[in-house]
């Protein structure tokens, strides 16, 4: 019976080395003072940790090794936010000139070095014409055009 455990055991350290993903460093810059973030702290701190998780999603999609790291600078939700009672605001979107926009400065490193990087401002005017994947999900409209610039600006350079 030992003899079968310890085969089983290699296995499962084979098999999580394999899957293993890449590290994510999500970094906010000033979030108090950026265009347009929930108000409540509660609310600003589930944000970040709904964009953080986002971009871990994002980075499976990296080859082995590879890591990612996000600086984020600014953001601009989409729609504009009307202060309701003291607990709860509510964002309507209108898709004229509240589309949303993202400032930040990433960088992808494999074995402590920089493999590319760059500093970007993305915007999408047409966010409520497009197909969006992640319609059903809060901050979908953010998520929609992160997803689309990790496809152009970081998958496209592997």
């Amino acid at each position: 019976m030992h003899h079968l455990i310890r085969p089983a055991v290699i296995a499962l350290f084979a098999l999580a080395a394999s899957t293993a993903s890449a590290a994510v460093t999500v970094t906010y810059v000033n979030t108090e003072k950026m265009t347009d973030v929930p108000r409540f702290e509660t609310d600003r701190k589930s944000m970040e940790i709904n964009f953080r998780e986002f971009f871990e999603e994002l980075a499976t999609k990296l080859p082995a090794g590879q890591d990612l790291k996000v600086e984020i600078l600014d953001i601009d939700l989409a729609g504009d936010v009307f202060p309701r009672v003291p607990i709860r605001d509510v964002r309507v979107t209108k898709g004229s000139y509240d589309f949303p926009r993202i400032h930040l400065r990433y960088s992808i490193e494999q074995d402590g070095k920089v493999l590319r990087s760059g500093d970007r401002e993305l915007a999408d005017r047409n966010y409520q014409l497009n197909v969006n994947s992640y319609r059903n999900e809060m901050y979908n409209y953010e998520k929609q055009m992160l997803s689309e610039w990790f496809k152009k600006d970081v998958l496209a350079e592997n």
